[in-house]
């Protein structure tokens, strides 16, 4: 019996009632999802009775097989009814191991209620004998990840599951995608995040000042600071904050990211004015919000099309030297190439429409 995960809690509920079934399958690649459900399926089972638990991890090609035959069988000596956990991270139990989960489904015990725990499984393993036998002896729940176009909706199911909610509208959708940028598509980020917005603010409806001040407060919040000073054009400040980064152990590759992503952004905007786009619509299509919002109105008049490809380009030879690559017109460290970088983006940006830098200012930036 298959059971979409969005439709577990209902199928407990129902079986708090009626009974329980007495094996159920957990798969997909969605560890958050994936966990929630098996603590669902877990915290049913104890309300019905199972105060017991075993867990055994198929890990490698020798594992005990007749050990968990057993377990299902075995009585504890404190309690009557318990639950069996079996998690098989590989998702391929083996010629062995399909045999005795295939015998494992036959000789179910009323008195144990089965978890197994897969990743995500391909067409050949979902005909396998072993999970056709799993999926008749009990249900299986398949649990799909969150696609990026999904993610701004599961965040708002989130917040309102603690009683919180965006404001409405264009500037609720905004804030949205705002929120899902930021976590990269990451559920357990975005779902740690979710949390923290619980603690720090009261139900109710939260401003986007108050969701960015909250996830910019992670890790990589001075990563993300350190490219508004360069999209403001400010050199002091960017470079103390670079050397500061550096200091602290932060990794170059992330840095680079956050410096190409604007990069890239400014592109995509100054490509969409080219087509006769008003700067506001193309902000929003760029999905650029909040405080890069108001920096990007200012850079963009400033970049020429010629002074982004050249950006572009330097940030692919970034890319190279943070992964060991030289270059022979840049330096091998890249903390020294970040440097340059930043340097080349609040020359570009400092500049005015009618105040080009002159091709030896653009030297200068380079031998920096």
């Amino acid at each position: 019996m298959q059971v979409r995960a969005d439709q577990l809690a209902g199928h407990l509920k129902q079986g708090a009632d009626k009974g329980l079934r007495p094996i159920y399958t957990v798969w997909g690649d969605e560890p958050l999802l994936v966990q929630e459900a098996v603590d669902a399926v877990r915290s049913a089972a104890r309300a019905a009775g199972h105060a017991e638990r075993q867990v055994h991890t198929v890990a490698g090609a020798h594992f005990d097989w007749s050990s968990l035959l057993g377990a299902s069988q075995a009585m504890s000596l404190f309690s009557d009814r318990q639950v069996v956990e079996i998690r098989i991270p590989s998702g391929k139990p083996g010629k062995d191991g399909s045999e005795a989960l295939q015998r494992y489904c036959d000789a179910l015990s009323p008195d144990v209620l089965t978890i197994v725990q897969l990743p995500k499984l391909d067409r050949t393993q979902q005909s396998s004998a072993w999970f056709v036998a799993l999926d008749s002896a009990g249900v299986t729940v398949r649990v799909d990840a969150v696609e990026r176009k999904a993610l701004p909706t599961w965040i708002a199911q989130r917040l309102a599951a603690q009683g919180q909610r965006v404001q409405g509208g264009e500037v609720g959708q905004q804030t949205l995608a705002f929120f899902a940028d930021r976590v990269e598509g990451n559920l357990m980020a975005a779902h740690q995040e979710v949390q923290k917005l619980g603690l720090l603010y009261p139900a109710g409806e939260l401003s986007f000042e108050q969701i960015e001040s909250a996830v910019l407060n992670v890790a990589r919040y001075d990563v993300f600071k350190l490219g508004e000073a360069v999209l403001a054009g400010q050199v002091g400040r960017a470079l103390r904050m670079l050397e500061g980064l550096q200091a602290e152990g932060e990794a170059a590759v992330l840095v680079h990211w956050t410096l190409a992503n604007d990069i890239l952004a400014l592109q995509r905007v100054r490509a969409a004015m080219n087509q006769g786009k008003p700067l506001p619509m193309a902000l929003r299509e760029a999905r650029v919000w909040g405080v890069k919002e108001r920096l990007f109105e200012r850079a963009v008049p400033a970049l020429t099309d010629l002074a982004l490809a050249e950006l572009v380009e330097a940030a692919q030879v970034c890319d190279g030297l943070a992964k060991g690559l030289r270059h022979p017109d840049w330096p091998t460290d890249a903390w020294a190439g970040l440097r340059r970088l930043v340097l080349m983006m609040c020359e570009r940006v400092a500049a005015t429409p009618t105040r080009r830098p002159a091709s030896g200012g653009l030297r200068l930036a380079l031998t920096s």
